[in-house]
């Protein structure tokens, strides 16, 4: 979905970027910015703000579909940007279930703990295995829940304050979406499908 995501709305994105292009900010502040909002928002769901730390989310999330189309219209993409927004986005990621940890275990809803976990390791997960993947010459871009997927599904969960469904569908699909990329990759190891590398600089979704 994420590149029906971005072919769909690439009109709005570049319109954006452009602007913070022409204000003079650079792609990597806007990647900051991205993880930086997740954080704050994070904190918030620490402390039980659902609702404002899922809207705070949500816009760091826009920053960071932004940085992206920021560099392809400087034309200037570079391994090292691609580099930095992948990691920024695991922090960003891991830093939601933080918050999210925090406030239950507050509730000590220990089972939502555990699911938590679960979620917080398939979501590593899947771009571990795309990134290992593709360090082996192999592709593994396929699944049913990369990153936009996840994002919609937590970001609904916590505005409307119904994080458990959220956590609970991205502690399954996540982990079925790693699964597929191992299976993918199996079948390119053993011959069964063609492997081809994607060699373009790309977030690690």
């Amino acid at each position: 979905m994420d590149d029906w995501f971005r072919a769909t709305f690439r009109g709005v994105l570049n319109a954006l970027a452009g602007f913070f292009n022409r204000i003079g900010l650079h792609p990597n502040t806007m990647t900051i910015m991205g993880l930086v909002g997740s954080i704050s928002g994070s904190v918030l769901l620490g402390f039980g703000h659902l609702t404002i730390g899922g809207f705070i989310i949500l816009i760091s999330g826009i920053f960071d579909a932004l940085d992206g189309s920021m560099a392809r219209l400087r034309e200037e993409p570079t391994r090292l940007g691609a580099f930095i927004d992948s990691v920024t986005d695991r922090y960003s990621d891991l830093s939601i279930f933080a918050g999210l940890l925090a406030w239950f275990i507050q509730k000590q809803d220990w089972l939502t703990c555990g699911i938590i976990y679960i979620a917080a390791i398939g979501t590593v997960m899947v771009s571990y295995v795309k990134a290992r993947a593709e360090s082996l010459g192999y592709t593994a871009k396929m699944g049913m829940l990369s990153r936009v997927e996840r994002y919609l599904v937590i970001v609904p969960g916590l505005v409307f304050n119904i994080p458990r469904v959220s956590i609970w569908i991205i502690a399954i699909f996540a982990n079925y979406t790693a699964l597929q990329r191992i299976w993918h990759v199996r079948n390119q190891a053993l011959g069964l499908i063609p492997s081809e590398p994607d060699t373009s600089i790309q977030k690690l979704k």
